[in-house]
């Protein structure tokens, strides 16, 4: 596996799901075809992240949903499985039973409500890593864990040979630069906020795992294209589109607005799981008046 394949425009998935809640893998098939969008798309697939509702998934349905991924993805993009949780112990006895095959990283949360020191940080997710059978990514998004891992903690565990990048979602710029001042060279720091991948980029960062992407993944793949080529006055176009949106992703929490987007594209239907509630008619009302192409 080389760290490279997650260079780029990574799409957290979402899990579409039919009016009784079930999982729609007839969505699901065209989500992916979606993102792909014919090779002008996303450059691989995040599995079971936040933007999946793998908290509200029973573990037969994550396995179901990764094996489904893996048998349709036959422009062999890149996957990345999501495995995460708040009891160190809990996710190392899941390996055993985890099917990973098609899996060429792992990418963890760091652990919510318990809320550890940065020690405690370092610790979980050196067990995590000495276990895994995959690269481990991190994910710092201390808006849903109630705890930042601080710039030094993700240096320090950018040392460990099994960990090779973090989805850096702490909305502090400022932090970013730490990381990619001090990181190793082929340690990747990756955006976990889509309206900031443009400065993460320009700070040195590697790219981003986007929510939006599951939408306009033509549109944003191309902004992070062109950032990544040095091409800000492209990116830029591109973003300055995209900015009207960004919002209305998350005014009803993610993923209802992404759902919402890809319901009015034609692509599922907007169903989430309790305690999600689908997109209000106000919030549906204000994706028609910004909704772009595909």
């Amino acid at each position: 596996m080389q760290v490279s394949s997650f260079r780029g425009t990574g799409v957290a998935l979402i899990t579409p799901f039919d009016a009784h809640g079930a999982v729609d893998f007839d969505a699901l098939r065209r989500v992916l075809l979606h993102t792909h969008a014919q090779g002008k798309g996303v450059n691989y697939w995040v599995v079971m992240g936040t933007t999946g509702e793998s908290v509200t998934l029973k573990p037969s349905e994550r396995q179901q949903l990764l094996d489904f991924v893996e048998e349709n993805n036959p422009a062999n993009l890149p996957l990345v499985y999501g495995w995460g949780g708040n009891d160190t112990q809990a996710l190392l006895s899941q390996l055993p039973n985890l099917r990973l095959e098609g899996v060429q990283a792992l990418m963890s949360v760091s652990p919510y409500y318990n809320k550890p020191s940065q020690k405690g940080l370092i610790a979980h997710y050196t067990a995590l890593a000495e276990a895994a059978p995959r690269p481990l990514i991190l994910y710092n998004v201390p808006g849903r864990t109630a705890c930042n891992m601080l710039a030094e903690t993700t240096l320090r565990l950018a040392e460990h040979p099994n960990i090779i990048g973090v989805k850096e979602a702490s909305g502090d710029l400022l932090q970013c630069l730490e990381i990619a001042r001090h990181k190793p060279k082929d340690f990747l720091l990756l955006s976990g906020e889509d309206m900031l991948t443009l400065p993460v980029i320009s700070l040195g960062g590697d790219g981003v795992i986007s929510v939006m992407a599951n939408a306009f993944p033509v549109l944003f793949s191309e902004m992070v294209r062109a950032a990544l080529e040095g091409d800000f006055a492209r990116a830029q176009a591109a973003l300055y589109l995209l900015a009207p949106l960004n919002p209305l992703m998350y005014e009803e929490s993610n993923p209802v607005g992404v759902k919402q987007a890809l319901a009015l594209q034609g692509v599922c239907a907007p169903y989430v799981r309790l305690p999600l509630v689908p997109a209000s008619e106000a919030l549906k009302a204000k994706l028609q008046q910004v909704m772009l192409p595909a």
